[in-house]
């Protein structure tokens, strides 16, 4: 998957990289098709059953549990999440992801934005290799963290 985004400089010195995460909540693959009319480009697609979550929790096996998109100048990761439900302007649709390359770094920044904040998923191995978590902060941003 593409992992390009805006790339900066963390304060150990380390690499991050920021990438929006839009839940399209059973619509995934329509938005993708559409989006790749709009800009041109091309995407990647996972589905639940193409994951360790085949016939678990995670919805129906054709539902994407994570894709991402790329054109020039443009990318987005984007899933349709765990459930279908009425896009609500008013409680969004957008994540932060962000990675980082640096595991002391990683686990500064989900030390932080747990502070006054609601952990949904603590720091912990992912299938698809290094860590996870993600937290919603004290602003109320989703933020979906990947590091070694």
């Amino acid at each position: 998957m593409s992992t390009t985004g805006t790339t900066t400089t963390g304060t150990t010195g380390t690499s991050l990289t920021l990438q929006p995460y839009i839940f399209f909540y059973g619509r995934c693959k329509e938005a993708l098709q559409f989006y790749q009319d709009v800009f041109g480009g091309a995407y990647e697609a996972m589905t639940v059953g193409d994951s360790p979550y085949k016939d678990g929790d995670m919805g129906a096996n054709d539902r994407i549990m994570h894709a991402s998109f790329t054109s020039p100048g443009l990318s987005f990761f984007c899933s349709d999440g765990r459930e279908d439900k009425k896009i609500d302007p008013e409680e969004g649709n957008v994540s932060l992801a962000l990675s980082t390359n640096d595991k002391a770094e990683g686990e500064r920044i989900v030390k932080k934005l747990s502070e006054g904040g609601t952990v949904k998923m603590p720091l912990s191995e992912a299938f698809w290799g290094g860590r996870f978590a993600n937290i919603v902060d004290r602003f109320g941003n989703d933020w979906m963290i990947t590091t070694p």
